[in-house]
């Protein structure tokens, strides 16, 4: 079965800093955090094949953290996971990709409540705006074989960076 990790960017900068939320970057207390938290991933064995980042500043400042890390190769932006983006988009796109294997560890990196709204849908098949991802924290879901994942998955791992992160 692939596993799916869903990461919430690291702590961004104020909104009232920006004018544009799109331009939020990471802060340096967000960066080392998202730091962190890539190191024990990589410290456990964990490796994607690709990571699909939000195409906001923060998302793709936390999507190469985690590429310079050495958890994957691959960073593509994903549109669907800018703030309201479409889980459907998603599921087609991992149907047909040559990632949707038995084997597959793949990454996204997104915003709340999406995130942890569209785990929801991917375990129960609807969306009751419960799962809450803090920022840097993980949602970990085995997705199902050869099946659509939507209600069909389950959930592996719900983590705040603070319990993932060596002391």
């Amino acid at each position: 079965m692939a596993q799916l990790y869903l990461i919430r960017h690291g702590i961004a900068a104020e909104r009232t800093e920006y004018t544009n939320d799109v331009d939020r970057p990471l802060t340096q207390i967000g960066r080392e955090k998202t730091t962190k938290v890539a190191q024990r991933l990589k410290a456990i064995g964990v490796n994607f094949e690709v990571i699909l980042t939000s195409p906001l500043v923060r998302a793709r400042q936390t999507a190469e953290i985690f590429q310079q890390v050495g958890l994957s190769n691959i960073v593509e932006v994903f549109q669907p996971l800018a703030p309201g983006g479409d889980i459907q988009t998603w599921v087609n796109w991992w149907l047909n990709s040559p990632y949707n294997t038995e084997n597959s560890h793949l990454a996204l990196v997104g915003h709340q409540p999406d995130l942890g709204n569209w785990t929801e849908i991917l375990v129960w098949g609807n969306s009751q705006d419960k799962l809450i991802v803090k920022k840097a924290g993980i949602i970990g879901v085995t997705l199902p074989e050869n099946t659509k994942p939507i209600g069909g998955s389950e959930l592996f791992l719900l983590t705040a960076p603070k319990w993932f992160i060596k002391s």
